[in-house]
Formats: structure tokens, C-alpha cells, sequence
């Protein structure tokens, strides 16, 4: 999956929730970009912009695709190191409504 696909398929649900409130950036550890999604503006906006957010979510690119196929799940991730949390980790317990 290119990073296009991956923001394509962010995008598409974001669009579906409701806003988030917060700024959450994904950082992808190879180095493949970042996924940008601003949910304090109502709908969800999505882009590849490396900007500061709320909450930077740094993860490898593949598991990022698993975690949002559903192969990977969310907390198995983050407790075996896999996905590291940088800002406030308020703003990623949100990302459940985003993608659960």
C-alpha cells in the first residue's frame, strides 16, 4: 500500500465520524511521510502535512496499515512498543471513535 492509498483510506473515515476536536499526526518510522488529520474543524480534514499536532502517533508504515485493517490491535500495539505516543494521550483515545 502506498502512502497515497493510506491517506485515501484515513480520509474516508474521518469523513464518516464525527470531529475529534484535536490535531493528531501519524509518523511513519521509515520514513514513508506522515498522515496529517485535523479534527478541530467539523467535517475531518486529511493530508500528508508535517505540521505540529495535539498528538503524534509514531508507528511503522505497515503497522499502521494493520491497525487500520484490524489485523493489529491498538493496545497490543502501544504495550508491546510498537506504536509510541508522543503529546497527549487524551487525543489518541479518541482515535478509537475514528477507527474502531
Amino acid at each position: 500500500m502506498t502512502l497515497a492509498d493510506t491517506t485515501a483510506k484515513v480520509a474516508k473515515l474521518a469523513a464518516a465520524a464525527d470531529s475529534i476536536g484535536s490535531t493528531i499526526k501519524f509518523s511513519f518510522k521509515g520514513g514513508e511521510g506522515v498522515v496529517y488529520l485535523d479534527g478541530s474543524s467539523d467535517p475531518n480534514v486529511v493530508s500528508n502535512e508535517d505540521k505540529q499536532a495535539d498528538c503524534t502517533v509514531n508507528v511503522a508504515f505497515d503497522d499502521f496499515n494493520d491497525l487500520l485493517s484490524g489485523s493489529l490491535n491498538p493496545m497490543g500495539a502501544f504495550m508491546s512498543g510498537k506504536l509510541k505516543i508522543d503529546g497527549d494521550l487524551s487525543v489518541a483515545m479518541k482515535l478509537s471513535s475514528l477507527f474502531g
